[in-house]
């Protein structure tokens, strides 16, 4: 079920951004197959999701360009590649109750920075934010509200909270941008 609501919620993103950024859409990386997520687990330590499986399943991430930072607050979805490399920062800086093995990166805050972002926690498969500080707290119950949530605020805006879908130069962002969405 976990898997149909999510590839339901990434078409519908995923739709959205072809008729509307196509700069954002351009970023999307194909997706991964089966054995590179079989690998992905194994370098994590940690059994990850059906939910993130499927993400991964659909686009193991995204290229870093302008326009990549397209999820809500402007987050972008991190490859398998850059989860993997900074949840084994994270584990090597920090003890376990700093950056617990279970938590997965997800998405950064910004395209070019890995201080704050969102995490799955494949313990509970609620979606955390992170910050430099070491900062955490609950965003989302799931990642299916996550991309649930963001493919109603695109399809209508009044949905959104406070940072609304906007295209800068044919690229999706949140918050006031030159064209409303």
């Amino acid at each position: 079920m976990a898997v149909r609501q999510v590839t339901g919620a990434w078409q519908r993103i995923e739709t959205w951004l072809r008729e509307h950024a196509p700069v954002s859409f351009a970023s999307l990386q194909a997706g991964a197959s089966r054995e590179e997520i079989d690998r992905a687990e194994g370098e994590l330590g940690v059994r990850v999701p059906a939910e993130l499986k499927a993400l991964w399943g659909l686009h193991r991430g995204v290229h870093s360009s302008v326009g990549a930072a397209f999820l809500q607050d402007n987050a972008k979805l991190m490859t398998i590649a850059e989860a993997i490399e900074l949840h084994r920062h994270w584990r090597e800086v920090y003890d376990d109750h700093l950056w617990d093995r279970r938590w997965i990166p997800v998405c950064t805050l910004g395209e070019h920075s890995w201080s704050s972002g969102l995490y799955l926690d494949a313990g509970t498969g609620e979606v955390w934010s992170w910050d430099e500080f070491a900062n955490r707290q609950v965003e989302f119950e799931s990642l299916t509200s996550y991309l649930e949530e963001m493919a109603d605020a695109l399809e209508v805006p009044s949905l959104a909270g406070p940072d609304k879908p906007s295209l800068v130069d044919g690229a999706l962002a949140w918050g006031p941008g030159s064209e409303p969405a």
